[in-house]
């Protein structure tokens, strides 16, 4: 360890006194004494210098020389200086005025990827940006810099604002690429192209762009989401375009992206074809999420002459390229009900795993990020783009040592861990969920000014909502296991009495707790956790609290049926309160299957790569007590397959699928194979329809077909079961196998 206490600034020239200057104002902030700023210094000092003699060649090396406790940080400018000085913070630890350096950090430092970024748009999808000022864009530049980063990326004006803007996209483009520049951090600018927009006019507004705009090095127009152009027609214009922009800024490069339009199943056939005939005024292809080509077929198809920046989805949880727990998408229903689709989500372990399968096949990243709620994830993949062999614990240890000074870091590693650990399994089953909210409320009363930290009370906040998710789902079964012996003593009245049940107190504390934390964070850095108070784009952007009292068990459920039971006649509500508790029960040689309650590891057998969940329970207009849990998780693929055992032999059996309504009766390939012999083949769905199960049982939006396997298909009691179709998919939530 080595003392930097009472530390003093060398510098000489602009360059270096400006890197000098921002280093003092962090030593501020974390110890309360700016140091000086000097030309000859004794240590403990810190010099900054720019390299004068060749060793260094690019704008992101530098080099630390340590003797003790002096240090001298070289590199080409700022942006370089910036990252040796972070460097410094990081591995730096703070007590009043006393600053010790906890490791010997001498060394050349030159990333592994030259491209290192994250989209930062200042437009109303985004939970936090639109809410931001110009400052607020400075500090995050130099926070995301801390970890390597050499890239924002920010987007045209797409002609929408709402009352949190305090300037016009326009403004904050400009204002934005000129903060950018002045830290030497480059700018990628995404701009989509519109649907009716000819060529002429795609290339004027691009003109007039970069002719206001400071600094733009990249230029990033996706070829789909959004954009519904040809892929011969989509690369032309990017040509054209091109040719144009360079003529203003010599230096920008066209890298458009292998994005298809979701209307155009051969677009990226096509687009292979365009760019094979190797245009000049393309510099290389992005990929990201609604991708033509997985990254490995994409690099073998793609010409050598273009390098590929990945265009990673680190904000998103579901209905997105990388779902929670991605190669096995078993999110749980509760945790993707109650925080949805862009919830603060710290995955840093399962980014790490993503980060390596993509790492070797591109020369860079810049993130697709909607606002502040994957702050960590940011950090994590920067520190992976500089570092691709850093230890995960040790990248978390240097974001507390960065962001929570004089915190201890083992603590905060270990609690950012524990928040993705949460996410393991049914919340019911995870007692992780206690502890890890233990641990940050431990650190909350240990050191109450995190409670003006930001990223800490984003952390707060998460801990509390995984743990509300726990305790409400662990009370609301016991209520409906309540519920269901009186219901089978013959009780309706009794069990809705027991459904009705309000929450104890540590629930009801929770969830103030929740809102108060949500206004702390909008005030502190602008995150839009409703769409009432806080203006959030919708429930789906990040407005957790538009969802987090959504139902999470069937109690809502089993209510609305119980309502309705009291409507029929006495005859009637016996029978109906026995096919609803008896939906799901199958006899031991049957079988019943729920995406949502089940997951994949039960069918025998994976299914084909690029399936889709379009998840069903965070939407609020549909999980609102008149759809059961088990139907939450629509699978959405051209086929989907099991492998089944235990059928008695001899005997026939039903095949009923709960299918989605939304089809195509067009379609004539809709297909149920049973141990390879065809069942059904037609139009979407074919079998027998049953009017009465599915007006009593399914949600709106949904349909059954029956579908007879004869005993002559199953093979020594198994049955190796595949539905398909081509063009449309299948889009189904459930099944059960049934004796006929």
């Amino acid at each position: 360890m080595f003392d930097f206490s009472g530390i003093s600034l060398v510098a000489q020239g602009k360059i270096p006194q400006k890197a000098a200057t921002l280093f003092a104002q962090e030593i501020l902030s974390r110890t309360g004494v700016q140091p000086i700023i000097t030309s000859v210094g004794k240590p403990p000092f810190v010099c900054f210098k720019l390299c004068d003699n060749g060793e260094i060649t690019d704008k992101d090396t530098y080099k630390i020389d340590q003797q003790g406790n002096s240090l001298t940080i070289t590199a080409l400018g700022i942006r370089g200086l910036i990252f040796g000085y972070s460097f410094f913070l990081r591995k730096s630890e703070y007590n009043g005025e006393k600053i010790t350096l906890i490791k010997f950090i001498g060394g050349e430092y030159k990333p592994d990827k030259r491209i290192r970024g994250h989209q930062l748009g200042y437009r109303t999808t985004p939970n936090s940006y639109d809410a931001w000022d110009f400052e607020d864009y400075r500090r995050y530049y130099l926070d995301l810099m801390m970890f390597g980063c050499n890239t924002v990326e920010h987007i045209r004006d797409e002609g929408k604002a709402n009352s949190l803007m305090k300037y016009s996209q326009r403004q904050m483009l400009s204002k934005a690429s000129e903060l950018a520049d002045e830290y030497d951090l480059d700018v990628s600018l995404w701009c989509p192209n519109h649907d009716g927009e000819t060529d002429e006019q795609a290339i004027e507004d691009r003109r007039e762009i970069f002719e206001v705009t400071p600094r733009i090095n990249a230029f990033f127009p996706p070829g789909g989401d959004p954009g519904e152009m040809e892929a011969k027609d989509f690369i032309d214009r990017c040509i054209l375009i091109s040719k144009t922009i360079k003529k203003i800024k010599p230096e920008v490069e066209m890298w458009p992206s292998a994005q298809k339009p979701h209307s155009m199943p051969d677009w990226g056939e096509e687009f292979i074809e365009a760019i094979s005939k190797l245009p000049d005024e393309i510099d290389g292809v992005i990929t990201g999420p609604n991708r033509a080509f997985t990254l490995d077929e994409l690099r073998r198809r793609l010409p050598m002459k273009y390098p590929i920046r990945l265009y990673p989805d680190i904000t998103h949880n579901v209905r997105c390229e990388y779902p929670v727990h991605f190669n096995r998408d078993d999110w749980h229903y509760s945790f993707t009900t109650a925080l949805s689709r862009e919830c603060i989500n710290p995955r840093p372990r399962e980014y790490r795993t993503i980060h390596r399968l993509t790492r070797r096949y591109i020369v860079g990243s810049v993130s697709y990020s909607e606002g502040v709620s994957d702050d960590i994830n940011k950090i994590v993949w920067s520190d992976m783009d500089f570092f691709p062999d850093v230890s995960l614990r040790e990248t978390l240890c240097d974001y507390s040592r960065a962001f929570f000074p004089g915190i201890p870091a083992q603590i905060v590693a270990d609690g950012i861990l524990g928040l993705e650990l949460n996410w393991e399994g049914d919340p019911v089953e995870n007692p992780n969920i206690e502890s890890t909210l233990e641990l940050w409320l431990s650190l909350a009363g240990s050191y109450p000014d995190l409670l003006k930290n930001w990223r800490f009370v984003q952390c707060l906040f998460r801990a509390k909502c995984d743990a509300l998710i726990r305790r409400r789902r662990i009370f609301e079964l016991s209520l409906i296991e309540q519920a269901k012996i009186e219901l089978l003593n013959g009780s309706i009245d009794y069990a809705l009495l027991i459904l009705k049940t309000d929450y104890p107190n540590d629930c009801r504390k929770l969830r103030e707790d929740i809102s108060l934390h949500a206004d702390e964070l909008f005030s502190m850095i602008g995150l839009q956790l409703d769409v009432e108070h806080y203006c959030a784009n919708s429930w789906e952007r990040g407005a957790t609290l538009e969802t987090i009292d959504l139902p999470i068990t069937d109690r809502a459920w089993l209510l609305n049926k119980l309502e309705y039971a009291l409507s029929l006649e006495k005859t009637e509500q016996k029978g109906f309160v026995k096919r609803l508790l008896g939906r799901n029960k199958v006899e031991s040689d049957e079988f019943y299957f729920s995406f949502a309650e089940h997951g994949f590891d039960v069918l025998g057998v994976a299914q084909d790569v690029d399936f889709y969940i379009n998840y069903q329970g965070d939407r609020p207009n549909v999980n609102n007590g008149t759809i059961p849990m088990s139907m939450l998780k629509l699978y959405d693929h051209s086929s989907f397959k099991c492998k089944l055992g235990g059928f008695k032999p001899g005997t026939d059996y039903k095949l009923r699928v709960t299918y989605s309504s939304s089809k195509y009766p067009f379609l004539k390939h809709f297909t149920v194979t049973a141990n390879r012999k065809t069942i059904y083949e037609g139009s979407p769905y074919g079998g027998q329809t049953d009017k009465g199960f599915d007006k009593e049982m399914l949600a709106p939006g949904f349909e059954t077909a029956t579908y007879i396997l004869p005993a002559e298909v199953i093979e020594n009691g198994c049955l190796d079961l595949k539905i398909s179709e081509p063009l449309a998919g299948v889009r189904m939530s459930e099944f059960w196998i049934i004796k006929a």
